[in-house]
C-alpha cells in the first residue's frame, strides 16, 4: 500500500500535475484544445543600462483555459501547498488584465479562488473547493471568514460615508490572513474593483506583485493602490517608510 503524498512538499509543478490538471480534465476540459501551461504572454521589457542592454522577466500564465482555440477565457496561477488557496490571486489579475480575460483563478491544490471580473456589484472573488472539510476545519474556517467579513464591511461602509479613496491600511496577523482579509474588501468593493484591479491590493513580503506597488500607496499623488492589507510580520521596516 502507497504511502499518503506530503503535499507541502511538492514543487508547484507538482502541485500542477498532481492536482490542479486532473481536477480541470475531470470537470470536462480537454487536455488538447482547450488547456495551455506555461503560456509567455510578454517577452519582458527592455532594460539599458549604459551600453548594456537586458531583458526584463517575461510575463507568463501557469494556464491559460480557451472556449475554443484562439479565443481565452480564463488563466490560472499555481502555487505551492505552503501558499493560501489565493496567495497567487494579485499575479493571476495582473495577467488576465494582459490578455482580457473574463475569469482569474488561483490553486494551491487544495482548491481554487475564483476572480469574475464581469461582476461589477456583489462578490468578485469566491473560492471553489476542491476537497471536502471535516466539521472543526469548517467550523473553524466559518468562524474566521465571518469575522474577517464583518471587518471588511465595516471599514467599507466607513469609507463609503466619507471618502473611498482615502488611503487605508489593514494590520492582519498573518500574510494568509492579509490575503482573506483582500478578498473580503475586494467583494465589499466590487465596483471600484472593476474600474481597476489595483484598488485594493495586499502588500507582503511573499507577494512580488504587491510589493512593486509599495511606493504607489506612499505617494500622496498616486490613487492606486487606495486600501492595502499586510500582515504583523511584514509591516515593522514597511511602517517606518510609511510614517515619513
Amino acid at each position: 500500500m502507497s504511502e499518503a503524498i506530503d503535499k507541502k512538499s511538492l514543487s508547484e509543478r507538482d502541485i500542477c500535475t498532481k492536482y490542479i490538471t486532473p481536477a480541470l480534465t475531470s470537470r470536462g476540459w480537454d487536455i488538447n484544445t482547450q488547456i495551455r501551461e506555461e503560456v509567455t504572454l510578454t517577452k519582458g521589457r527592455v532594460i539599458v543600462r549604459g551600453k548594456l542592454a537586458s531583458r526584463g522577466e517575461q510575463k507568463r500564465a501557469d494556464y491559460v483555459l480557451y472556449h475554443k482555440p484562439g479565443v481565452p477565457l480564463a488563466v490560472i496561477e499555481a502555487k505551492d501547498n505552503n501558499h493560501g488557496v489565493s496567495a497567487g490571486m494579485q499575479q493571476a489579475i495582473a495577467t488576465g488584465e494582459l490578455i482580457d480575460v473574463p475569469f482569474i483563478f488561483s490553486s494551491n491544490g487544495d482548491a481554487f479562488m475564483m476572480c469574475d471580473r464581469t461582476i461589477t456589484q456583489g462578490q468578485r472573488e469566491r473560492e471553489i473547493p476542491d476537497q471536502v472539510f471535516n466539521q472543526r476545519d469548517f467550523d473553524r474556517t466559518l468562524v474566521l471568514e465571518k469575522r474577517t467579513e464583518l471587518v471588511a464591511r465595516i471599514v467599507s461602509d466607513y469609507l463609503k460615508s466619507s471618502d473611498r479613496f482615502a488611503k487605508t491600511i489593514i494590520f492582519c496577523e498573518t500574510t494568509d490572513h492579509a490575503e482573506r482579509m483582500r478578498v473580503a474588501l475586494v467583494n465589499e468593493n466590487a465596483d471600484l474593483m472593476a474600474e481597476n484591479s489595483r484598488y485594493i491590493m495586499r502588500i507582503t513580503g511573499d507577494d512580488a506583485q504587491g510589493k512593486a506597488e509599495l511606493d504607489n500607496f506612499i505617494d500622496p499623488e498616486s490613487k492606486y493602490p487606495t486600501i492595502v492589507t499586510t500582515s504583523a510580520i511584514y509591516n515593522d521596516d514597511y511602517m517606518i517608510n510609511y510614517q515619513r
